[in-house]
């Protein structure tokens, strides 16, 4: 949480530069009057200067939401926004016309998209938020489809007792098959290679 002291001459003045030093409104951020200015004897010995706390307020949601409207607008997409924070994730759903455009090849547009508002929404932040977006449950639809394909694939791979390498993967969707495969019998997972090429290999026991 970012947050700094400043000191002046009144409450009005240190606030202000703290204002200018973080870069945001005053509408952003909580003023905590840590020492409040005083004259001392006829005004002049023993002056005491204001001193304030000045903390940005964290809202991921809108910092989200700010950053989505920009990028789609851009995008020539009109949308709406649903957020929900739970616990240490962050939920976004879009919706609107032409969303597919939003998703793009296999989710690669949407999986972009999501990196960086997660850059956007933990800048300064001391613990990491997880974003999740989505948009017309593409998500969910995605890992059933996953979860499908790992389980026909584990079966091709007992049958012919030939190792599978699937094509390159997300963290996200390899750790969908690595999950659906875990506790099978016969079979069993790894990663291999670097990112953004990285991929999961299906191998038996």
């Amino acid at each position: 949480m970012r947050f700094t002291e400043k000191t002046a001459k009144t409450v009005e003045e240190a606030v202000k530069i703290a204002l200018e030093e973080l870069k945001v409104s005053q509408d952003k951020v909580e003023v905590e009057v840590l020492e409040a200015p005083s004259k001392g004897i006829f005004g002049l010995i023993g002056t005491k200067q204001a001193k304030v706390k000045v903390t940005v307020i964290d809202n991921p949601q809108e910092d989200a939401l700010v950053f989505l409207k920009d990028v789609l607008k851009t995008m020539g997409l009109e949308a709406q926004y649903k957020t929900k924070l739970k616990g240490e994730t962050l939920y976004v759903d879009v919706f609107g016309k032409d969303m597919g455009i939003l998703i793009g090849r296999r989710g690669q547009t949407l999986d972009s998209l999501q990196y960086l508002v997660s850059l956007v929404v933990n800048k300064d932040r001391e613990n990491y938020l997880r974003v999740v977006l989505d948009t017309e449950d593409y998500r969910r639809k995605r890992e059933q489809t996953l979860i499908r394909l790992a389980n026909r694939l584990a079966q091709k791979v007992r049958s012919s007792r030939k190792d599978i390498i699937l094509e390159p993967m997300n963290p996200y969707e390899r750790r969908i098959i690595h999950s659906a495969l875990q506790n099978h019998p016969h079979v069993e997972t790894r990663s291999h290679g670097e990112e953004p090429y990285r991929k999961v290999i299906i191998t038996t026991k």
